[in-house]
């Protein structure tokens, strides 16, 4: 079409329409190159960076004596990363850390991922998590019915305990150096934080 005056605008008839999002499901996950870490978060395909040194250290400090307090008092089961956690067909984690307890054991009986909500979640904070862990994830697992939810920060060097409460996990207590942490969920458990964040 030639326009029959100079600077005229040609009018296209052509109207744009927004496409919606495509959201990914579990099995569009389990197809993901298995050389990579990811999450799916509400049908969206996140990689998870590999842990630095110091959150793998912390990690370990966290986990050894939560193993045996859970394992002297045949409490259940604790297991850490990678371990697919199937919340729904478009949301699948992998927290650091994940207590199932003997009344939720039948979440484990695929043998492939835990299928519903841990009654532990343990996140420990990095600089490209920290923000999906206070606030995605963190509604994530109140909705599907997490009891109780740590944040780990190596940096600060606290944990924030959250309790579930109407299906929102609500901060409870902030533990620091000097300090230590007892949790709601394991009575009798005790964990310096002086022995957790030391070099």
């Amino acid at each position: 079409m030639i326009p029959t005056t100079i600077g005229a605008r040609e009018e296209s008839t052509h109207v744009a329409t927004a496409q919606p999002a495509v959201k990914l499901t579990y099995e569009d996950y389990c197809a993901a190159p298995d050389d990579e870490r990811y999450e799916l978060l509400d049908g969206d395909l996140i990689m998870v960076p590999a842990p630095n040194i110091k959150h793998q250290v912390v990690s370990g400090k966290i986990y050894t004596p939560l193993s045996q307090f859970i394992e002297n008092q045949a409490l259940g089961t604790l297991l850490y990363a990678p371990c697919d956690v199937l919340f729904s067909d478009n949301n699948v984690v992998q927290p650091d850390l994940l207590f199932v307890s003997r009344e939720r054991e039948h979440l484990l009986r695929d043998g492939q991922k835990v299928q519903g909500p841990p009654d532990l979640v343990v996140e420990i904070l990095s600089p490209s998590t920290a923000d999906r862990d206070r606030g995605k994830k963190l509604a994530l697992y109140g909705r599907h019915g997490v009891t109780e939810y740590w944040l780990v920060d190596p940096v600060a060097e606290t944990i924030q305990i959250h309790r579930l409460e109407d299906e929102i996990l609500v901060p409870t207590r902030t533990f620091g150096r000097k300090e230590t942490l007892r949790s709601p969920l394991l009575v009798g458990l005790e964990l310096r934080l002086d022995d957790i964040f030391s070099s």
